[in-house]
């Protein structure tokens, strides 16, 4: 029997998925977690079938019948009803425009839910820090975890975001920029052509490698799988809360960096004279490290008096569910017992 008034939330980070699938009522009636959602990686298709694999687990613990199935004692699952009523999904790599259009499409293809909406995953954490009574509709998300990203919306209809491609559009950091450039400064002591740092030391040891030049050999080989890069950045951290200059230097430019995209985006908005949450998500920005979280926060009292920063600790999933219910008409207190699952 399809549960013909639920919504199915995706929160897909580029390193976990998180889905839902969440009554008129706010009830979360099925849940589950897959790994991250790379695209970019490894084809839209192949992205979407990996995906397919977490929605179905949480459908069927739903009580759902599987997607693109027919109800018992039927035989045309091309026409099957779908299992949900909407899906809200936030992505992670749907960065551009055409990528979200592009997504939107391969999910809708999977006829999880009659509509289907795909946004960006960094809209899930703006969604979720702001309020449900429609009382602040205006506000700035940050997610920096995995990767970096900034978005913003007036409350009024208008939204700024940047593309948030890494490098190749201008940005610097999140979790795996960080770790590149933690590597980068410690090859560069280790042969001579940097300045010193104890990165050079902290990072082949905790990997049980004796040098910079036999952790390199070993991801470019494949001895150590890139996966475990992720791994670095609490590294660069703790060696930055050491006193190390150069650690310190990288942890101040990601705060810089997340301070630029913030003041980028309310000026863009008009907001830089009107008090505005700041939401700030992801495994990295969402730690409070004090090195980071400090400059930060002293950055942009300096850049945007009136921003006010607030870290987003509910898992994103929220924020995908949330966007749900807004677009159900769900009355309050289906959003209050929604927050209370997560809370």
């Amino acid at each position: 029997m399809a549960l013909t008034s639920a919504c199915l939330a995706i929160d897909a980070g580029n390193s976990k998925t998180d889905v839902a699938v969440v009554s008129a009522g706010g009830e979360v009636l099925g849940s589950a977690r897959g790994g991250g959602f790379q695209p970019p990686a490894v084809g839209v298709r192949a992205a979407v079938d990996a995906l397919s694999a977490t929605v179905g687990q949480a459908l069927a613990e739903a009580g759902a019948p599987p997607a693109g199935t027919a109800e018992p004692g039927r035989d045309e699952p091309d026409t099957a009803e779908p299992p949900v009523a909407h899906v809200s999904a936030c992505l992670a790599n749907a960065d551009l425009p055409r990528e979200e259009k592009e997504l939107a499409a391969a999910l809708a293809a999977r006829r999880w839910g009659r509509t289907t909406h795909v946004a960006n995953d960094t809209f899930a954490i703006l969604r979720a820090g702001l309020p449900d009574d429609g009382s602040v509709e205006h506000g700035v998300a940050v997610v920096c975890g995995a990767g970096i990203n900034c978005v913003g919306q007036d409350g009024s209809g208008n939204t700024h975001r940047f593309p948030a491609l890494g490098r190749l559009s201008g940005d610097f950091g999140g979790g795996g920029g960080l770790s590149d450039e933690a590597i980068w400064y410690a090859a560069r002591s280790e042969d001579g052509r940097g300045e010193p740092t104890q990165l050079a030391r902290a990072l082949p040891g905790h990997f049980g490698l004796p040098s910079v030049y036999a952790l390199i050999e070993a991801f470019h080989m494949g001895d150590l799988p890139r996966t475990r890069m992720h791994e670095i950045t609490p590294l660069l951290f703790t060696v930055a809360s050491a006193g190390d200059p150069v650690a310190r230097a990288l942890v101040h430019r990601q705060a810089e960096e997340i301070v630029a995209m913030v003041s980028v985006t309310l000026s863009r908005l008009d907001l830089l004279t009107t008090e505005t949450p700041v939401f700030l998500g992801g495994s990295v920005a969402a730690a409070r490290h004090p090195l980071l979280h400090d400059r930060l926060t002293r950055e942009l009292a300096a850049a945007a008096p009136l921003a006010a920063p607030r870290v987003v600790a509910v898992p994103p999933v929220l924020g995908s569910a949330l966007l749900a219910l807004d677009r159900a008409g769900a009355p309050p207190g289906a959003h209050a017992k929604l927050r209370a699952h997560y809370a």
